[in-house]
């Protein structure tokens, strides 16, 4: 009877440490799958901005300098080796791509422009979802550092060398609140 009760409480045991290892491994491969997401729309964002640069160049011939930026930093997105490099390198493009935007105001033409107009919607839906992603990720890498640093799942992330994830962090120069004059 006694090694019945053992036997039990052993196969017990060994059902919770692989429960705990699989959901370790679970939060992770769900933090990854949202890193990917980021990536996909990333990728989707630095596809639609050749078209974007085309449908200027022909009504904004003098804004070469802005164009050429938007070029310049759809390459860095692209061939940034982190994510967080990679996020930085689109939080630049954003600011520059504004500008872009700005343009139409300076070229009626342009707003006018069925072709420009669709990539602009095409842009801000992106950009709505890379700000999900974004947040996604973030929510699943707090998820799996909580689940880290708890007993006793710390000590199966220990034995097995489960690391702590990085949080996308927005740079210093873009928390501060935008200074509005009247």
């Amino acid at each position: 009877m006694t090694t019945i009760i053992i036997v039990v409480i052993i196969v017990l045991l060994v059902i919770a440490y692989a429960a705990m290892y699989n959901g370790l491994v679970k939060y992770r491969n769900r933090a990854r799958e949202f890193s990917s997401q980021i990536d996909v729309q990333l990728k989707r964002r630095t596809d639609l901005i050749p078209n974007l640069v085309e449908t200027v160049k022909g009504y904004a011939t003098h804004e070469k300098e802005t164009l050429s930026k938007v070029v310049e930093l759809r390459n860095s997105v692209a061939n940034a080796d982190s994510l967080q490099e990679k996020v930085d390198a689109d939080n630049q493009l954003t600011g520059v791509l504004r500008q872009v935007f700005a343009l139409a105001e300076n070229y009626p033409d342009l707003k006018a422009n069925q072709e420009f107009g669709k990539l602009m919607e095409e842009l801000s839906n992106t950009e709505n979802k890379v700000a999900y992603a974004r947040q996604a990720y973030n929510s699943q890498v707090q998820a799996y550092d909580t689940a880290l640093e708890t007993f006793p799942r710390n000590i199966v992330a220990k034995i097995h060398g489960f690391k702590e994830m990085d949080f996308l962090q927005i740079p210093e120069a873009e928390k501060e609140a935008p200074k509005v004059k009247f």
